[in-house]
């Protein structure tokens, strides 16, 4: 293919609203999501770009009850740690957000950076070795878009002890986990977070924060 993409004035609108959309979905829906709806979305985010084409992204799908379980003690007790840094109204807020899907969403992963795999050949890594977690992060950022453009909703926890979630996926020990997921199907659409809807923060955006 030559020349620059045509994209229309449609489509262009349609990725807006899709941004806007993109939001953290944090109540979700029971229902399973099918197989192969699963394989087309991480297909998708495997085109996203990383340094030195390393592609160093690693899905880990948790599935079993003991595995979630472990995650979702995990979290429980760093949720616990994380509440007792706040004081007054910010306490009260925090505790009652719902701040994991873990419970409900049917799907789940564990994103980790493979830290030791040579692919990529260093290229872009030496003064900015970070930039292979960042190239992770663009993976979870295409998915999550994916995701959306497809009906899914997308749960980013981070109130997690990366160490100890390595230790339950039993993953090698220089992967670092970047992010986990959860992924299934919202219980309602909006493009305000909720988090905004909380009253915990507003958002910016680009523009307000330009220097």
């Amino acid at each position: 293919m030559t020349g620059q993409p045509a994209f229309s004035a449609d489509f262009q609108a349609e990725l807006g609203r899709l941004f806007r959309l993109r939001r953290d979905v944090r109540r979700f829906r029971s229902d399973p999501v099918a197989e192969p709806l699963i394989d087309e979305v991480l297909g998708e985010a495997g085109f996203a770009p990383s340094v030195g084409l390393s592609e160093p992204w690693r899905y880990v799908r948790v599935a079993t009850a003991a595995r979630r379980a472990a995650i979702r003690e995990n979290f429980e007790r760093c949720n616990a740690e994380a509440l007792k840094g706040y004081r007054g109204e910010d306490a009260r807020t925090y505790a009652s957000l719902k701040l994991a899907g873990l419970d409900i969403a049917p799907v789940q992963f564990a994103v980790f950076c493979d830290a030791g795999d040579g692919k990529g050949k260093g290229l872009g890594t030496r003064s900015m070795p970070e930039m292979r977690d960042y190239s992770v992060v663009c993976s979870v950022m295409v998915l999550w878009l994916a995701a959306r453009a497809r009906g899914l909703g997308l749960r980013w926890v981070s109130i997690l002890d990366p160490e100890t979630v390595g230790q339950a996926l039993e993953v090698p020990d220089d992967w670092r986990l970047v992010a986990y997921l959860c992924l299934g199907w919202p219980e309602e659409e909006g493009a305000v977070p909720e988090l905004e809807q909380a009253g915990w923060e507003v958002r910016d955006g680009v523009a307000d924060r330009l220097l």
